[in-house]
């Protein structure tokens, strides 16, 4: 069976060695995950492609939701330009409109500025009310890839969308995210048509040395970082399920 593609998303460089020493096939390169990701510094992207492994800018350039203004937009454009720049394989985009559904506007810019490079819609599609349609606007867009908790706090409660939004758009391919692990990525593989899938793969960063670090806010409470032995985990997960014949088998609805 077809292996299993491994997207793993880091933010700083850490995370980018630990993907690539646990054997990630691709990088979603964010800055402060804790929000949910955002663009990455020129110097990260940079470091990113150097790895050898292809690596996927996050374009967003606030925490917040995905309604952008108009300097948003440009700013988002350049951002793209410089991912292009810097030689990465492509960009994580997404816009919304006030109730959720895809701007399609904004995302058609965003798609010319990205001509030529490897496209993924976030998790902006976790918000819209009409999943399926938003995969039919996803395909006629040309974009390939989405990733997607189901509209869920996890993909394994998502799971009935996922496979709603699978059979909505057959060419476009559902990447779930939130909450995978080694242990639940079989449920993926037995449900859904499933090509690729992202992960943390992260556990809790050790204190810091210095108490004042943590007490004026430079590394807040719960923060993460990547763990190679997590990546490594699901990696050989996804080999065995590839290698049993469960990868990609999974119905759409």
């Amino acid at each position: 069976m077809t292996r299993v593609t491994l997207e793993i998303c880091v933010d700083d460089a850490a995370g980018i060695q630990a993907a690539a020493a646990g054997g990630a096939d691709r990088i979603e390169l964010c800055a402060a995950l804790a929000l949910g990701g955002l663009t990455p510094s020129a110097g990260l992207m940079a470091l990113a492609a150097k790895v050898g492994i292809a690596t996927m800018a996050m374009i967003r350039p606030r925490a917040g939701d995905f309604c952008w203004s108009e300097a948003e937009v440009e700013a988002m454009c350049a951002e793209i330009r410089a991912s292009r720049a810097a030689g990465l394989a492509g960009v994580v985009i997404g816009a919304s409109h006030a109730d959720g559904r895809l701007d399609e506007a904004v995302l058609k810019r965003l798609m010319q500025e990205a001509r030529g490079l490897d496209v993924t819609l976030h998790r902006a599609i976790d918000l819209t009310p009409d999943p399926e349609a938003a995969m039919r606007l996803v395909a006629a867009l040309g974009i390939g890839r989405v990733l997607s908790s189901g509209g869920a706090q996890s993909a394994s409660a998502g799971m009935a969308r996922l496979q709603a939004m699978a059979a909505a758009a057959p060419d476009v391919s559902v990447m779930p995210g939130g909450g995978i692990t080694a242990a639940n990525a079989a449920d993926f593989a037995a449900a859904l048509p499933l090509k690729e899938i992202h992960a943390s793969a992260s556990s809790l960063a050790p204190a810091p040395a210095l108490a004042a670090v943590q007490a004026f806010g430079f590394q807040p409470p719960g923060a993460k970082v990547t763990d190679r032995e997590k990546v490594a985990a699901l990696r050989q997960r996804l080999h065995q399920i590839a290698a049993a014949g469960g990868a990609g088998a999974g119905g759409g609805g």
